[in-house]
């Protein structure tokens, strides 16, 4: 084996150092994640992965952090996976500039796709897991030592006992403060500092005054709060929240764990083959077009090219759907991301980094991740002034209730704080929609725009564009007619014996249906236009004889279908086999799923008229139009929705681009050209049909789960605020309630996350 050097560049980015995030502004670098805006090239996204974050209104603080920098076009964050899309002039601004204005506001960030952001993660993730450890153990304790003081009668322990109980329930109370709840009150403190009320405001005020009244009685027993020692809540409180907010991030993660696996399936590094024939290590980023690389068995290829040497299956279940390994030789074409698993292939480079159909598909995929549909923008519009509406709630009930007391007056303040956050309102449509494109995308299936789910849940029909979308670009025998006294599979094998010798379509169709039979032909002769001649032997009692394939003037053959093509031979006509354009794979089952759907299915293509019409009876769609030019198609569509229908449209080509604007919803096959793709809302990889089906099937799910969101968050506090002021729920159950309600909207998203073939 030829020797191999090392070469290797250091990663994109260190952000947690000025070093690091000067290093970003060389354009090598931001290019690593970010995509242009556009055709121009002027303006560019660029995705980072939001630290810091610990619930969704945080969205419009990050955005109001980075919007007014600049060069800076625009900024979205999805709070349901922290992931935010800048949208900035290169010409204007620099992205070392966006990492002090976050860090002002309180938070960090990764490039999204770093491999330093899913460690990140992960660190989180662990130290939420440790605070919650140890706000467990303490509220054990605690309610330990809290019991006596419920279930002992009166003179049964003396005030110094009860003394030490509060002090070590003081005592162990302080590391859930200043350990376990630190997220809070951070929080509360950059959003007051920040002149924002953030749903961690009124969590950090509630504990506070809990634990403040709690310390006070604790110290003067007979003081203005004696008996209100509140440190079992305050502990019960926190381990609550944070078993929410532990059980939320698992179930979060899903969707950001499916973003950054795919983003991370390119490698750090690549072999390639030096002009000399020895081999060096480079980076991925550092390929490119014109390169050969050598990829073993068992690792990822690095970039789209074609196959010089060597023989190979490959996984490219992750960028197609297509779950079984494609047999892969010279002159065969790989992409970027697919998994070599069996030999050693070398690949000429072709395409590299978001050139590649993998930098396509990570494109797609961050951008539904920073998307945000309008509910969810309307939850965070309201988030803020609603929780304004909170703090005024609670002191007007703490003003209401101190007549009966300071201690009641705080239990029913402090329990309005907590139960009332409105963390479930703001998950529960962007948490439904990121689970349900995260399981299309694992089938297949990108979104491009979250809204779209909405929208493809009301459709009431489905237009398919003939040629690419619902056949493939080949024709296949539909029927076999022979003299009499000649078996079709005789005739069958002598013009494969012939076809196998022509590149026409028909011939190649022929030859397809064959399949490997041992019938030859020599001296054959191709006459343009007409078709072709040779001798073929066979058995069976066929003696080799003289045979002609071709048109029906070619065979002297009597007319026939106009796409027929003939067999005779000296003594004249044997055989006519029509042809017809090959349904694509699984397109009648698709077309049968969206009729028991009832959702009406109709063809328009541009093709013959008679040859759409006898493609849709195959397929059976009732209505079909042939002849249809890109303006009549786009008429077609608008009279659909002036009468009131919702319509999708479903194409690959060049003039399905108006169309595909112009429909409710617009699905594009995944081998389209790039301008179906650019104004689709979804795409589908693979060419698989009965993904349509799937989609929208999977946005009806959406909707439900969402709407079921949306009624739970709003019941919950419909219910929970009236009996917080009412002074019927403690601050230890407010606290239960707030935890369920954001726990309960994740989990229901997070059903979405398995798709159902039903």
């Amino acid at each position: 084996m030829p020797p191999v050097t090392l070469s290797v560049a250091l990663p994109a980015g260190l952000p947690h150092t000025e070093a690091g995030t000067t290093l970003l502004d060389e354009r090598q670098e931001w290019q690593a994640f970010s995509r242009p805006v556009g055709t121009d090239g002027t303006d560019w996204e660029s995705y980072l992965a939001i630290e810091g974050m610990h619930c969704p209104a945080c969205s419009l603080a990050i955005e109001q952090a980075l919007n007014g920098l600049p060069g800076v076009r625009g900024v979205s964050v999805n709070g349901a996976t922290a992931i935010a899309r800048i949208t900035w002039s290169p010409q204007d601004g620099r992205p070392s500039q966006w990492w002090p204005a976050l860090r002002k506001a309180g938070y960090g960030a990764i490039p999204a796709g770093d491999q330093l952001a899913a460690l990140s993660r992960h660190a989180a993730g662990r130290l939420l897991l440790w605070r919650w450890l140890v706000a467990g153990f303490c509220m054990m304790q605690v309610m330990m030592y809290a019991t006596p003081a419920y279930v002992a009668g009166p003179g049964e322990m003396t005030p110094d006992v009860a003394a030490l109980l509060r002090w070590a329930s003081c005592l162990l109370t302080l590391p859930v403060l200043l350990f376990s709840c630190q997220p809070f009150f951070a929080a509360a403190w950059r959003d007051l500092r920040a002149g924002r009320v953030g749903m961690d405001v009124p969590v950090a005020l509630g504990v506070a005054i809990a634990f403040g009244a709690s310390v006070a009685s604790t110290i003067d027993p007979q003081g203005v709060f004696a008996g209100e020692a509140w440190y079992d809540s305050v502990t019960m409180f926190v381990f609550f929240l944070l078993s929410g907010r532990l059980l939320e991030q698992r179930l979060r993660g899903r969707t950001a764990g499916a973003l950054e696996a795919l983003a991370r399936r390119l490698p750090q590094t690549a072999v390639r083959v030096k002009p000399d024939g020895t081999l060096e290590s480079v980076a991925v980023r550092h390929l490119a077009a014109g390169d050969q690389v050598e990829v073993r068995a068992g690792e990822i290829i690095p970039a789209d090219g074609k196959v010089l040497t060597g023989r190979s299956r490959v996984d490219e279940a992750l960028l197609t759907g297509e779950s079984t390994p494609l047999a892969r030789a010279a002159g065969d074409p790989v992409v970027a991301g697919s998994h070599n698993l069996t030999g050693t292939l070398r690949v000429a480079v072709e395409r590299v980094g978001a050139a590649t159909r993998h930098g396509e598909i990570v494109a797609l995929m961050e951008r539904a991740a920073a998307d945000k549909p309008k509910l969810a923008q309307l939850a965070d519009r309201i988030a803020s002034p609603f929780l304004v509406f909170v703090l005024v709630s609670a002191a007007g009930a703490a003003l209401w209730w101190w007549p009966q007391g300071p201690g009641q007056a705080l239990s029913v303040a402090v329990a309005v704080l907590i139960v009332t956050c409105p963390c479930a309102l703001s998950l529960a449509t962007p948490a439904a929609s990121l689970a349900a494109a995260g399981a299309l995308a694992r089938r297949g299936v990108l979104v491009r725009r979250l809204e779209a789910l909405e929208a493809a849940a009301s459709l009431d029909t489905v237009v398919f564009d003939k040629t690419g979308t619902l056949t493939v670009d080949r024709m296949s025998v539909q029927a076999i007619h022979t003299r009499p006294g000649t078996a079709q599979g005789d005739a069958l094998r002598f013009a494969a014996a012939l076809a196998r010798h022509s590149l026409h379509p028909a011939s190649r169709a022929i030859a397809a249906m064959a399949g490997s039979v041992g019938w030859t032909a020599s001296g054959v002769e191709e006459h343009p236009g007409a078709g072709v001649t040779g001798l073929v032997a066979g058995d069976s009692g066929w003696q080799p004889r003289r045979l002609r394939l071709g048109s029906a003037a070619f065979c002297r053959a009597a007319g026939g279908a106009a796409t027929a093509v003939h067999l005779a031979d000296d003594a004249g006509w044997i055989a006519s086999f029509e042809l017809d354009e090959t349904l694509r794979p699984g397109a009648m089952q698709a077309i049968g799923t969206l009729q028991r759907m009832r959702l009406d299915v109709e063809v328009l293509s541009g093709d013959h008229d008679a040859a759409v019409q006898r493609l849709a009876l195959r397929a059976g769609i009732p209505r079909a139009a042939g002849g249809s030019t890109p303006a009549g198609k786009l008429a077609r569509v608008e009279s659909l929705q002036a009468a009131g229908r919702r319509v999708a449209m479903v194409g690959d080509g060049m003039n399905d681009g108006p169309v595909l604007a112009r429909a409710d919803v617009s699905i594009a096959m995944g081998e389209g050209v790039p301008v179906a793709q650019a104004r689709s809302d979804f795409i589908v990889l693979g060419g698989r049909l009965d993904a349509v089906p799937l989609l929208l099937r999977q946005a009806r799910r959406a909707r439900r789960v969402m709407r079921q969101n949306l009624g739970w968050a709003a019941g919950y506090n419909a219910v929970c605020v009236p009996l917080a002021l009412a002074g019927a729920m403690p601050p230890w159950l407010a606290g239960l309630g707030m935890a369920l309600s954001s726990l309960g909207v994740v989990a229901n998203a997070a059903r979405l996350s398995v798709l159902r073939e039903d």
